[in-house]
C-alpha cells in the first residue's frame, strides 16, 4: 500500500513538474518579448528626449530673439515720440524729411509684422510639440509601469515555482524518512507476529486438549443423565417453563392498569350519554309531563334504560383482565383467558347498539317530521343519524378484532401467529376511526344544540339536557382519543411481546399447554421457595456460654419467676373484680342521680304552683332553707374520706344528713377527676399502641424488603443456572471455533510473510526510485534557477 501511494505521489509530482516546465517556457518567451519591447521603448524615449531638447533650445533662441525685437520696438517708439514735437516746430522745413521717415516707418512696420507672425507661428509649433511630447511621455510612462508590474508578477511566479520545488523536495525527503521508519516498524511487527503465532499455537494445543477432555466428560454426562431432548419437539418444548421476565410482566401490568383507567372513563361517558339521551327523549319533541310520547320513543326509552346492564360489564371484564396479569404469570395471548370474557361483554354491548340503532334513527326522523324542526335542524339530524351508523360500525369492527385476539386462548387454530401483528394494527386503526367519529358527533350535536336553544319553544329542561349530552359526548371524544393514542404508543410493545414464550420454539402450541406450563411454573416456584427457606439464626457458641454463666449466676430461679407470675395474675383478678364492683356502683349512682333530678323537678313544679301563698309562709320556708344550709355547711365541714383502687371519695358522716346538691357536686367532681385521669391513661396507652404499631409496620416493611431481596436472589440463582448451561453449550462450540481460528491463523501467517516480502521489495524499489527522482528534481531545479538568474 505504501509503495502504491508513493508511486502515485511521484506520478502526480512528475505531471505537475511537466506542466510547470511548459508554463516556464511560455513565461520565458513572454519575458524576452517584454524585455525587447522595453528596450525599443527606451530608445524611442531617448530620441524623443533629444528632439525635446532641440525644440527647447530653439524655443530659448526664439524667446531671446523676441526679447531683442521687443527692445528694438520700444526704442523705435521712443524715437517716434521724440520726433513728433520736433516735427511740429519744423513742419514746414521738414516736409521733405517726413516723407522719408514715413517710408522708413512703413518698412519697419512690415518687418515688425513679419516678425510677429513668425513669432506667433513658432509659439504654435512649440505648444503643439510640447503637448505631443507630454502625451507620448504619459503613454510611455503608463506602458513602462504595466511592463514593470508584469515583470514583478513573472518574478513572483518564478519565486513561487522555486519555493514549490523546494517544498516538494523536502516533502519527498520526509516521506522517505517515514517510509524507512515504517519499514523498520513492519519488521518489528513481523517478528512480534511470529512470536505470537508460536504462543497461540501452544495455547491452542492446550485448549484443544482441555476441550477434548471436557467434551468427553460432557458427552458421558449427557448420555448418562439426559433421557431425551424435550426441546427437539414443539409439543414437549411448549411445556417447558420459559425464562421469567419480571420487567416484561411489570410493563404489561402497568399497561393494563392504564387501559383499565381509560376503559373506566369510557364506560362512565357511555353511561352518561345513554342516560341523558333517554332524558331527552322524554322531553323533546313532546314533553312526557304534558303529553304522551310516541310508542317508538317509549320503546327506545325502555331500551336505553337497560344500558347499564350492557356497559358496566365492560369495566368488570377489563378489571378481571388486569387482575389476571400478575408478576408471577407469563402473559401472552395463549394465557390471557380473561380476554375472552371481555370480548363477550363487548359483543353484548355491540348487540345492544345494533338493537337501539333503528329506534334512534326513527326517533331522529320523528324529530325532523315535527313542526318545530327547521331545515338546518333537519340537516343536522341527518348528519347525526349517519354518525350513529358509523359509531355502531366502529364498535362492530372493534368487537371483531377483540374476538380474533381472544381466539388463541380458546381455539389454537382460530388465528395464526403470523397474523397477530396485523390484527393489532387494525385495532389501532379502528380506535382512531372511533375517535374521528366521536369528533364528528360532538361537532354536529353542538350545532344541533345551538339551533334548538334558539327555538322559541325551547325549555330550560331541554337546554340543560342538551348541555349534559354535549358534555358526555366531549368526554367520549376525549376518552376515545386517549385510548387511541395509548394503543398506538404501545402497539410496538404488544407486537414484540408476542414472541415471548418457550426457548427455541415458535410459541405455545395450545391453551392447554400454556395452562400446564403455568402449573409447572407454580410448582417450580413453590419448590424453590421451600428449598430456599432461610435457616433459623442460632446463637454463637461464645455468646451462649456467656448467657449460661449469667443464668447460673443469677439469683432468680424458675420457681421465683413462677411465683411472681402467679402474684401478678392474682392482682390482675382482684383489679378486675374491683373494676366490676365500681362499674355497678357507678350505675347505681347514675340511677340515684336520675331519681334526685326527678324529685327536684317535682319540687320546682310544686313551688311554682304555690307562689300565691302569703309572706308568712315564705318567711317560714326561707328560715327552713337557711337552717338546712347551715346543717349542710356543718356536714361539709366534717368530711370523711374513703380510699379504694378507683380513687379517693370524700363523704360526710352518717350522723348528719348532707345536702343533696352538695353531695351531687362532690360525686360529680370526683367522677370528673377520675374521668380526666382515665383519659390521660387512655391517651398514654394510645400513644404506646401507636408506637408499637409503627414498630410493627417498620418490621413488616423490613419483612417485605427481605422477601423482595429473596426473590431477587432467586432470580439471580436462575440466571446463574442459565449462564452455567449457556457456558456448557459454548464449551462445545469453542473447540470448533479454535480449530477454525488455528487454520485461519496459519493461512494469515503465510499471507503476512508473503506481504512482508513484497513490502520489502517495494520499499527497496521505492528507495531507488526516490533517489533517482530526487537527483532529477535537483538537476531540474538547478537548471531552472540558472535560467531564472540569467533572465
Amino acid at each position: 500500500m505504501a509503495s502504491a501511494e508513493l508511486q502515485g505521489k511521484y506520478q502526480k509530482l512528475a505531471q505537475e513538474y511537466s506542466k510547470l516546465r511548459a508554463q516556464n517556457q511560455v513565461l520565458k518567451k513572454g519575458v524576452v518579448d517584454e524585455q525587447a519591447n522595453s528596450a525599443a521603448l527606451k530608445e524611442q524615449l531617448k530620441m524623443k528626449d533629444q528632439s525635446l531638447r532641440k525644440l527647447q533650445q530653439e524655443m530659448d533662441s526664439l524667446t531671446f530673439r523676441n526679447l531683442q525685437l521687443a527692445k528694438r520696438v520700444e526704442l523705435l517708439q521712443d524715437e517716434l515720440a521724440l520726433s513728433e514735437p520736433r516735427g511740429k516746430k519744423n513742419k514746414k522745413s521738414g516736409e521733405s524729411s517726413s516723407h522719408l521717415s514715413q517710408e522708413q516707418k512703413s518698412v519697419f512696420d512690415e518687418d515688425l509684422q513679419k516678425k510677429i507672425e513668425e513669432n506667433e507661428r513658432l509659439h504654435i509649433q512649440f505648444f503643439e510639440a510640447d503637448e505631443q511630447h507630454k502625451h507620448v511621455e504619459a503613454e510611455l510612462r503608463s506602458r513602462l509601469a504595466a511592463l514593470e508590474t508584469e515583470a514583478a508578477q513573472h518574478q513572483a511566479v518564478v519565486d513561487g515555482l522555486t519555493r514549490k520545488y523546494m517544498e516538494t523536495i523536502e516533502k519527498l525527503q520526509n516521506d522517505k524518512a517515514k517510509l524507512e521508519v515504517k519499514s523498520q516498524t513492519l519488521e518489528k511487527e513481523a517478528k512480534e507476529c511470529r512470536l505470537r503465532t508460536e504462543e497461540c499455537q501452544l495455547q491452542l494445543k492446550n485448549l484443544h486438549e482441555d476441550l477434548s477432555g471436557r467434551l468427553e466428560e460432557s458427552l458421558l454426562i449427557i448420555s448418562e443423565k439426559v433421557p431425551f431432548n424435550d426441546t427437539k419437539y414443539d409439543q414437549y418444548n411448549a411445556l417447558n417453563v420459559p425464562l421469567h421476565n419480571r420487567r416484561h410482566q411489570l410493563k404489561l401490568r402497568d399497561i393494563a392498569r392504564q387501559a383499565l383507567a381509560f376503559v373506566q372513563d369510557l364506560v362512565t361517558a357511555l353511561l352518561n350519554f345513554h342516560t341523558y339521551t333517554e332524558q331527552r327523549i322524554q322531553i323533546f319533541p313532546v314533553d312526557s309531563a304534558i303529553d304522551t310520547i310516541s310508542p317508538l320513543n317509549q320503546k327506545f326509552s325502555q331500551y336505553l334504560h337497560e344500558n347499564a346492564s350492557y356497559v358496566r360489564p365492560l369495566e368488570e371484564g377489563m378489571l378481571h383482565l388486569f387482575e389476571s396479569i400478575t408478576e408471577d404469570t407469563v402473559t401472552v395471548l395463549e394465557t390471557t383467558v380473561k380476554l375472552k370474557t371481555f370480548s363477550e361483554h363487548l359483543a353484548s354491548y355491540v348487540c345492544f347498539l345494533r338493537k337501539i340503532l333503528p329506534y334512534q334513527l326513527k326517533s331522529l326522523e320523528e324529530e325532523c317530521e315535527s313542526s318545530l324542526c327547521t331545515s338546518v335542524l333537519r340537516a343536522r339530524n341527518l348528519e347525526l343519524s349517519q354518525d350513529m351508523k358509523k359509531m355502531t360500525a366502529v364498535f362492530e369492527k372493534l368487537q371483531t378484532y377483540m374476538t380474533l385476539l381472544a381466539l388463541p386462548s380458546t381455539e389454537p387454530d382460530g388465528l395464526l401467529r403470523t397474523n397477530y401483528g396485523s390484527v393489532l394494527t387494525n385495532v389501532g386503526a379502528a380506535l382512531h376511526g372511533f375517535q374521528d367519529v366521536m369528533k364528528d358527533i360532538s361537532k354536529h350535536y353542538s350545532q344541533k344544540a345551538t339551533i334548538e336553544h334558539e327555538l322559541p319553544t325551547a325549555t330550560q329542561k331541554l337546554i340543560t339536557t342538551n348541555d349534559c349530552i354535549l358534555s358526555s359526548v366531549v368526554a367520549l371524544t376525549n376518552a376515545a382519543g386517549k385510548i387511541a393514542s395509548f394503543f398506538s404508543n404501545n402497539v410496538d410493545h404488544f407486537v414484540a411481546s408476542l414472541s415471548y414464550g418457550p426457548k427455541t420454539a415458535s410459541g405455545f402450541i395450545s391453551p392447554h399447554s400454556a395452562e400446564c406450563m403455568l402449573q409447572y411454573k407454580r410448582k417450580a416456584a413453590a419448590y424453590l421457595k421451600a428449598v430456599r427457606k432461610p435457616l433459623v439464626e442460632s446463637v454463637p457458641y461464645e455468646e451462649a456460654l456467656a448467657n449460661r454463666r449469667v443464668l447460673l449466676s443469677s439469683t432468680e430461679s424458675r420457681e421465683g419467676l413462677a411465683q411472681q407470675v402467679q402474684q401478678s395474675l392474682e392482682k390482675i383478678s382482684k383489679l378486675e373484680q374491683e373494676k366490676e364492683h365500681w362499674m355497678l356502683e357507678a350505675q347505681l349512682a347514675k340511677i340515684k342521680l336520675e331519681k334526685e333530678n326527678q324529685r327536684i323537678a317535682d319540687k320546682l313544679k310544686s313551688a311554682s304552683s304555690g307562689q300565691l301563698v302569703g309572706p308568712a309562709q315564705e318567711n317560714a320556708v326561707v328560715s327552713h332553707a337557711t337552717g338546712q344550709e347551715e346543717a349542710a355547711a356543718k356536714a361539709v365541714s366534717e368530711p370523711i374520706q374513703s380510699t379504694s383502687l378507683i380513687g379517693i371519695l370524700t363523704r360526710t358522716s352518717d350522723s348528719k344528713v348532707p345536702d343533696v346538691e352538695s353531695r351531687e357536686d362532690l360525686i360529680k367532681n370526683h367522677y370528673m377527676a377520675r374521668v380526666v385521669e382515665l383519659t390521660s391513661q387512655l391517651q398514654l396507652a394510645d400513644s404506646k399502641s401507636v408506637h408499637f404499631y409503627s414498630e410493627c409496620r417498620a418490621l413488616s416493611k423490613r419483612l417485605a424488603l427481605a422477601e423482595k431481596s429473596k426473590e431477587a436472589l432467586a432470580e439471580e440463582m436462575k440466571l446463574a443456572s442459565q449462564n452455567i448451561s449457556r457456558l456448557q453449550d459454548e464449551l462445545t462450540t469453542t473447540k470448533r471455533s479454535y480449530e477454525d481460528q488455528l487454520s485461519m491463523m496459519s493461512d494469515h501467517l503465510c499471507s503476512m510473510n508473503e506481504t512482508l516480502s513484497k513490502q520489502r521489495e517495494e520499499i527497496d524499489t521505492l528507495k531507488m526510485s526516490s533517489k533517482v527522482g530526487e537527483r532529477e528534481i535537483l538537476k531540474r531545479t538547478r537548471v531552472d534557477s540558472l535560467q531564472i538568474a540569467a533572465w
